[in-house]
C-alpha cells in the first residue's frame, strides 16, 4: 500500500499562513514540509499510517484502502477485535471520531490489538492517546468504550496469519523471480525520490469547495444512535482535538477571510456579509481560521459543551453595520464617514492624489 496525498483537501493549500503540521507530528520520519506543503517518498507507504487519523480533513489515505468502507464492513462482520494485519493495515489510520463512532455502533465490546506495536515508540503513544480521548468523550454521555486487552485466541489467530503469509511467499519466490530483480532495485531508487506537490489551475477550483469528511458524517450518524441523554458536560477544550466552539472579540473588522477559507463551511455569513455563523459541529479544528485572522480575533471557547453533539446549533459570533457602497453599490461594514467601501475610498484618495498632482504641475508650467 502506498500514501496518497490529496492536496486539494490540505488545509495549507487553502492558505500559505496555515501553521498545522499534524500529519508532521504524527509522522515525523516520513513526512516534511516542501514550499509549504507536505512531501514524502513514493515508497512511503503503511509506515505513514498515523498521518491518516491525524489529517483533519482526510487529505491523506493508504492506496486499495478507505477507512470508511473498513468502518461498514467492520460492523457488519461478526469480528470485534480491531488489529494490524488481520483486518487493518495500521490502527493509527483511524481517528477519535472513527473510535467513537465505532463504539456507538456496535452492541459489543470492540477490542483493540495493541499487541505488535512498542510501548516505547511514538505510534503506540499516538494511538492510545485517540482511544483515551475517544474513551474520554464518550464517558461524558454513555457507558461504551474501546478496549485494549489481547486474548489468546487473537494471538493463535496472528500467528496462523503469518505462517500462511510466509507460505504464499515461499511458493512465489521462483527462479523467475530472480530474473526480475534488477527491475525491482530500479523501482526501489525511484520510490526514495521526494514526491512533492504544487498547486495548479485545476486545483485551485477544488480548494474553493466546502467538503465535511466522511468521518465526521459517520460521527454524525452514530451520534443519532445515542438516546436517554439525562445531562450535558462542558469538556476542557484541551480534552478535544477534532472540534471546538469559538468566539470572536470586538477587534473583528469583518474583513471575511476567516469564512472564506473554512475548509468544511463551519464558519460562514449571509448575502450582505453582516454577520459570522458558526457551526461547532462542522469545525475540524484544524485552526485554519486563526492562523488567516491578522487582528487575532477568533478564540477557542475554554471548554466545549458535549451538548453541540446531540443537538448542533448554528451561533452568532458577530454582526456587523452592513450598508451598499454610494459609489459600487457593493456590501461592505460601514464604521463612520462617507459610505464608501474600501476598495472605492482608495480609488477616491487616488484620484484627489492625481487631481492635485495634475494641477501642481499645470500651474508650474504657468509659472
Amino acid at each position: 500500500m502506498k500514501l496518497h496525498f490529496d492536496a486539494a483537501l490540505c488545509v495549507r493549500a487553502k492558505s500559505k499562513v496555515s501553521e498545522c503540521e499534524k500529519c508532521i507530528l504524527a509522522s515525523p520520519d516520513t513526512i516534511r514540509l516542501e514550499e509549504n506543503l507536505p512531501a514524502f517518498s513514493h515508497s512511503a507507504g503503511v509506515e505513514s499510517a498515523a498521518c491518516i487519523g491525524a489529517c483533519p480533513t482526510e487529505a491523506f489515505s493508504l492506496s486499495d484502502f478507505s477507512t470508511t468502507e473498513f468502518f461498514f464492513s467492520f460492523l457488519e462482520s461478526k469480528v470485534r477485535i480491531i488489529s494490524a494485519g488481520m483486518n487493518i493495515p495500521c490502527v493509527s489510520v483511524l481517528s477519535v471520531e472513527h473510535f467513537i463512532s465505532l463504539a456507538l455502533s456496535s452492541e459489543e465490546s470492540i477490542v483493540v490489538d495493541l499487541n505488535g506495536y512498542q510501548e516505547r515508540q511514538l505510534l503506540y503513544g499516538i494511538i492510545e492517546a485517540r482511544i483515551d480521548e475517544a474513551n474520554f468523550i464518550l464517558s461524558s454521555f454513555c457507558e461504551k468504550n474501546i478496549e485494549t486487552n489481547v486474548d489468546e485466541t487473537l494471538e493463535k489467530e496472528q500467528n496462523e496469519t503469518q505462517v500462511s503469509s510466509r507460505r504464499d511467499f515461499l511458493s512465489t519466490a521462483t527462479i523467475k523471480g530472480a530474473v526480475k530483480q534488477k527491475r525491482v532495485f530500479d523501482d526501489a531508487v525511484q520510490a526514495e525520490e521526494l514526491q512533492c506537490f504544487s498547486i495548479d489551475s485545476e486545483m485551485i477550483s477544488k480548494i474553493r469547495d466546502k467538503t465535511l469528511p466522511n468521518k465526521r458524517k459517520i460521527l454524525f450518524t452514530t451520534l443519532k444512535r445515542v438516546k436517554d441523554i439525562n445531562k450535558y458536560e462542558t469538556l476542557a477544550k484541551e480534552d478535544v482535538s477534532f472540534v471546538s466552539q469559538k468566539y470572536v472579540d470586538e477587534s473583528c473588522t469583518n474583513c471575511q477571510i476567516c469564512y472564506r477559507v473554512c475548509p468544511t463551511g463551519a464558519l460562514s455569513s449571509n448575502g450582505k456579509f453582516s454577520l459570522i455563523h458558526f457551526d461547532a459541529m462542522l469545525c475540524l479544528k484544524c485552526h485554519l481560521c486563526h492562523d488567516v485572522c491578522e487582528s487575532d480575533s477568533i478564540h477557542l471557547q475554554d471548554g466545549f459543551e458535549t451538548k453541540e453533539f446531540f443537538e448542533p446549533t448554528q451561533r452568532v459570533l458577530a454582526t456587523f453595520d452592513s450598508r451598499r457602497c454610494d459609489d459600487c453599490g457593493a456590501y461592505f461594514t460601514y464604521v463612520s464617514g462617507e459610505q464608501l467601501c474600501s476598495r472605492c475610498l482608495v480609488e477616491e484618495e487616488e484620484a484627489i492624489f492625481l487631481h492635485a498632482n495634475a494641477k501642481k504641475m499645470k500651474n508650474s508650467d504657468e509659472a
